[in-house]
């Protein structure tokens, strides 16, 4: 029988939050979080069910330091630390034990379900990060670009993010890695239009994709897309602008789903690196990575169980 999954494929949003924390030292505050993790599913449902047609959904995700402490046993198989890249950019690993992925129509839904689940661990975790992101004029991040056009939907969106037979104890689950990206919007927007349209590899006003013949070597496009016998190799973003608008701060946080990490470290690897190595995401030179984190998304039961976990 298949396995059910969190809202991982959950239909986009206008609004999220972005909540990762470090857990505390101690066995108290691991009872904490096995405690919330049991309950998220009813706490998310008791707060959406007001208001069902604002889509009210959260994605949990455990890091690899947090899994032994919450799941003592048998580990997924691909979960680990994010990889820091040194290359002709630079991509930091960050810490982050639990990422809380908020998403709903409308914030005010976000923020209550944020403010209930700090209610509940917020004194025995160290919150890390937390954006409030948005969605921008028609899905475009900040750079004035479409995001997330090539994401697959339905049966696609599911076979791309969710582990099956490769990893039986762990099937249902997925992997997801953040990242905060800052942008440079003065250094962006100076840049002719035609120009930042070959580094991304699409046009800016009609979201169509350059030619293959037309395309740099460097365009985004191009670097993060992942083939593999002749398949492409898809993943699940869920990407939010956010900024703070006195601090001149503004950026894109990127959040990606698949049902092996592999799969958005080569894409990663690509742009920080190059491919071949040089060959880098042009868009790095506008735009800075200031955090990395890889998490496992378990199944919804596996969650679920987690307060009968302890040894």
């Amino acid at each position: 029988m298949a396995v059910a999954s969190q809202a991982v494929t959950a239909r986009l949003t206008q609004a999220a939050i972005f909540l990762v924390a470090v857990i505390h030292a101690g066995d108290e505050a691991v009872d904490a979080v096995r405690a919330l993790c049991s309950d998220m599913a009813g706490l998310t449902r008791g707060i959406g069910f007001r208001f069902p047609e604002r889509h009210l959904s959260c994605v949990t995700g455990i890091g690899s330091e947090a899994w032994s402490r919450l799941y003592p046993g048998p580990r997924p198989a691909g979960l680990h630390r994010f990889r820091e890249l040194r290359g002709e950019r630079h991509a930091p690993s960050t810490p982050g034990d639990l990422l809380f992925h908020i998403r709903a129509t409308h914030m005010d839904l976000c923020f209550e379900l944020a403010t209930q689940v700090m209610e509940r661990i917020g004194a025995h975790v160290t919150t890390v990060d937390e954006v409030h992101g948005f969605k921008y004029f028609d899905e475009r991040d900040l750079l004035g670009f479409v995001d997330g056009t090539e994401n697959p939907v339905g049966a696609e969106a599911v076979a791309a993010t969710t582990i099956g037979d490769e990893d039986a104890a762990f099937a249902g689950g997925s992997y997801v890695i953040v990242q905060k990206y800052l942008h440079d919007l003065r250094a962006w927007n100076a840049l002719p239009v035609e120009r930042q349209e070959t580094i991304v590899g699409r046009r800016k006003l009609s979201d169509v994709e350059l030619p293959a013949s037309a395309k740099a070597s460097y365009a985004h496009t191009v670097l993060t897309t992942i083939d593999e016998e002749g398949e492409e190799l898809k993943i699940l973003r869920d990407n939010m602008p956010f900024g703070d608008i006195g601090k001149g701060e503004f950026g894109t946080y990127f959040i990606g789903y698949a049902r092996h990490p592999s799969r958005i470290e080569r894409m990663l690897v690509n742009m920080f690196v190059g491919n071949p190595p040089g060959n880098y995401d042009r868009l790095l030179d506008v735009s800075t990575a200031v955090t990395g984190s890889l998490f496992f998304v378990p199944s919804a039961a596996l969650l679920e169980s987690a307060a009968t976990r302890a040894p």
